[in-house]
């Protein structure tokens, strides 16, 4: 079964909401990202990942967001296959967005999909930073 363990915001400011919720809710800061994607900051609770994102181009940010978007962005599954769950989407009505991304250090594997809704969600195969497959 697919675990949801990330979720993903887009905000101005990733440093300074970052530092909210660290300070607020005790999240921990597990990593940064600086892709070709987006910029932002990891932060963990140890079993689900939030990512806080600025994203780069409207493409990435997606054509329903756009670049001046401020909310939840999308949501990820760790899945055990990305090539099966891939059909699975698509066969039941969701569409490939894209991904993987252009590879740097300190991006995951993901790829990007949207519902018949056009609401936007990744599939992992090894988790991201700070997120526990099994809790």
């Amino acid at each position: 079964m697919a675990k949801l363990r990330h979720l993903a915001i887009t905000v101005p400011d990733p440093e300074a909401t970052a530092l909210f919720y660290q300070k607020t809710f005790g999240l921990e800061r597990v990593g940064t990202t600086d892709s070709s994607i987006a910029s932002g900051v990891y932060l963990s609770d140890g079993v689900v990942n939030l990512a806080i994102l600025r994203y780069k181009s409207e493409k990435a940010a997606g054509e329903r967001q756009g670049l001046d978007y401020v909310g939840l962005h999308h949501f990820g599954f760790w899945v055990d296959d990305v090539d099966a769950t891939k059909s699975a989407v698509q066969g039941n009505g969701g569409e490939f967005l894209m991904g993987p991304p252009v590879v740097v250090s300190n991006s995951f594997y993901e790829m990007k999909f949207t519902d018949p809704n056009g609401i936007i969600f990744d599939v992992n195969h090894t988790g991201w930073r700070g997120a526990k497959r099994e809790p």
